[in-house]
């Protein structure tokens, strides 16, 4: 067969102007589609097509939307709605200064800082929530503005079992005061902030934001410092940062309520993100109660207690003489005189086993109960005597701390 050279020639080259024309098609729809972004993009801002607003320099350096230049800078939107939360409740969460006496001389100096919130304006005073152990000590007390200025604030009562206390100031350098929200339909999930002042009135205002983890936890309070609990602290968990000085503060929801006030952390080295604080609907009744009377009126019984658990079983048959089907319980340990529990006849080593008609584990569970009544209810218990089952009923009335 004859082969001709320019044939040769010709399926040779064909690959290479293919190639060469693809390459050139190519960079010319990449400048064609640059020139189509570069003049297109200001006309959709302009129009409202885009989410944000965008500014071209011109070339004497001024920003126009417009045709022309390069492109400098973009502005977004960032009003959201936590921004607009913390714009609107931030003045109502303030600092809180403990001053206390200290040397010989009876020199007064900061003794610590925590946060509170301001939960009432009412005409030339207002009151603000703060944890109990933010103010105690305190010869006196001062609350810092988000302003940065100070105003002298008066202690109208305190309860170390809620932790929590009641300031009052006047009323003509508060902004603004925040509403209480149901914590009782709080769920799991639920974005919150926490807003005080972490580590100090340096970092006041501070906002950090997350979910609530976890409600109804029961953390053990230890009140008297004995190593052992004396009361479970229902709380909500939250992993919003809570640091010491944001103490005080407030858990808002999204809405802008006071779901809880900020009480603690646990530190350990093996748990982060944990921060815990009081819902709004236990706080609520105590914090009346504390702006009314300076104090929680608790009923109580009147007696020194120890669970049966934490005594030797040794000693459950062979000193306290119970069956051995009771296991939990509440030992009496010495009785008040005129005290409801003396005037029912309780005597020290008996055992309280029921009260109010529901069985009785141990001394947080017996709290628990008795302070779910009132101040002048009538309750019937059940109690193990040198072995003997018995009944009685009791008139609660009223007391600080204590059962």
């Amino acid at each position: 067969m004859e082969f001709n050279h320019d044939d040769e020639k010709y399926v040779r080259e064909k690959p290479e102007r293919n190639w060469r024309t693809f390459l050139f098609s190519s960079l010319v729809g990449a400048v064609i589609g640059a020139l189509l972004t570069v003049f297109a993009l200001p006309y959709l801002s302009q129009q409202g097509f885009l989410p944000y607003n965008l500014q071209v320099a011109e070339p004497d350096g001024s920003q126009a939307a417009g045709q022309g230049g390069a492109v400098r800078n973009v502005s977004v939107n960032v009003n959201t709605d936590v921004t607009r939360l913390v714009s609107k409740v931030s003045d109502s969460v303030v600092g809180v200064i403990n001053i206390q006496k200290t040397g010989v001389w009876d020199e007064k100096g900061e003794a610590g800082t925590g946060s509170g919130v301001v939960y009432k304006k009412n005409g030339s005073i207002s009151h603000i929530v703060t944890n109990h152990h933010v103010i105690e000590g305190a010869t006196q007390l001062e609350v810092s503005l988000q302003d940065g200025s100070r105003i002298p604030a008066k202690l109208i009562g305190s309860d170390k079992l809620m932790d929590l206390a009641v300031l009052q100031v006047k009323s003509n350098k508060i902004k603004s005061a925040a509403d209480f929200g149901n914590s009782d339909k709080v769920k799991t999930g639920e974005p919150v902030i926490a807003i005080g002042n972490p580590l100090g009135l340096e970092f006041s205002g501070s906002v950090t934001q997350g979910i609530i983890s976890g409600t109804e936890r029961a953390v053990p309070v230890d009140l008297d410092d004995d190593g052992q609990p004396d009361w479970n602290a229902e709380v909500l968990q939250t992993d919003a940062a809570i640091n010491p000085g944001n103490s005080g503060g407030g858990l808002f929801d999204l809405d802008g309520k006071v779901i809880g006030i900020n009480s603690m952390k646990i530190a350990e080295s093996a748990v982060e993100g944990i921060g815990l604080s009081i819902p709004a609907n236990l706080a609520i009744p105590v914090i009346n109660d504390l702006e009314t009377y300076g104090e929680v009126r608790r009923p109580y019984l009147g007696i020194e207690m120890k669970s049966l658990g934490d005594i030797a079983s040794y000693h459950w048959q062979e000193t306290l003489k119970l069956p051995t089907n009771v296991t939990s319980g509440v030992v009496v340990m010495s009785v008040q005189a005129l005290s409801p529990a003396a005037k029912a006849g309780l005597n020290g080593l008996d055992v309280i086993v029921e009260f109010d008609g529901k069985r009785v584990y141990d001394i947080i569970d017996l709290r628990k109960k008795l302070y779910t009544k009132k101040v002048g209810d009538t309750v019937t218990f059940k109690y193990y005597h040198r072995g003997k089952v018995k009944t009685a009923k009791v008139k609660l009335t009223r007391s600080k701390l204590g059962s």
